[in-house]
């Protein structure tokens, strides 16, 4: 079983997210906006929904854990798939079970708390540079999920349960997200400051990819889930394959010694 594991998820050679960039931020928000339309898409028809959401994201997690360096297609596909699934997981809560988004903002709100607490208390690090082992990736991507289905219960709860519609939401966490910059320029730690912007990412993008293809009725362009998708995922897939073939965006592999430490003793991101 444990030769089993081994070759799904060999043990990395070098850190396994990309450098942290301008680019980085601009595909990020294509996957959240077309991780968001996608799954709005899906959830008109609940069973195929279900079994194409498991496939994106049993064959992305295979396809992320099976590689031992950073490959953007694999990262951004897995970041796509969890961008859909975390989008159908925080709407079943609310369509399904009838939790008001406040319920669900608040609940994911503690499940990232709790996945942050215990990253942090079993490796002594959050920052995405000590990616540098398979148990890490397991944390960072658990994290990745969660602020995925944060970020959708709190831009549906700003959006519908505050009254302010979709392009105000959107407007609104623009103006957020510049927060993070401005604090890390006056010294906020970076490991905070990446988190705080890569949760506010997902309303951020979720809520422009709302307006566009939602109906008029509900504050929106009527563009369409599908249509929508379709512009998202294609600008995605250009970006992403430059960044593939550039590779400008990989972190340098580290000596030895750094990439078997068990703990990073350092915070910096």
């Amino acid at each position: 079983m444990r030769a089993i594991a081994r070759w799904i998820s060999p043990e990395p050679l070098a850190a396994k997210v990309p450098q942290i960039g301008l680019l980085f931020w601009v595909v990020k928000l294509l996957t959240t906006a077309g991780g968001e339309a996608f799954s709005d898409y899906l959830s008109h028809d609940i069973m195929i929904g279900a079994v194409v959401d498991l496939l994106l994201i049993v064959t992305a997690v295979i396809f992320q854990f099976r590689t031992r360096r950073y490959v953007a297609v694999a990262y951004w596909y897995l970041a796509l798939a969890i961008a859909t699934f975390g989008t159908g997981a925080a709407d079943v809560l609310h369509l399904e079970l009838h939790l008001p988004y406040a319920v669900t903002t608040l609940l994911w709100a503690v499940v990232l708390a709790v996945v942050f607490w215990r990253w942090y208390r079993r490796e002594g690090t959050l920052s995405i540079h000590s990616i540098l082992t398979t148990r890490r990736e397991v944390y960072y991507w658990v994290t990745v999920f969660a602020t995925f289905a944060l970020g959708t219960a709190l831009g549906d709860l700003t959006a519908t349960t505050f009254h302010l519609g979709y392009l105000a939401s959107g407007v609104m966490f623009a103006v957020i997200i510049v927060i993070p910059l401005v604090a890390w320029r006056m010294g906020l730690n970076p490991v905070a400051g990446f988190w705080f912007a890569y949760i506010v990412t997902r309303p951020l993008g979720a809520s422009f990819a709302d307006y566009f293809s939602k109906p008029h009725s509900l504050s929106g362009m009527n563009f369409g889930d599908l249509p929508t998708t379709a512009v998202f995922v294609v600008a995605l897939v250009l970006l992403v394959g430059y960044l593939q073939v550039s590779q400008r965006d990989a972190q340098p592999a580290p000596d030895e010694a750094e990439r078997v430490w068990p703990r990073d003793p350092s915070p910096a991101a």
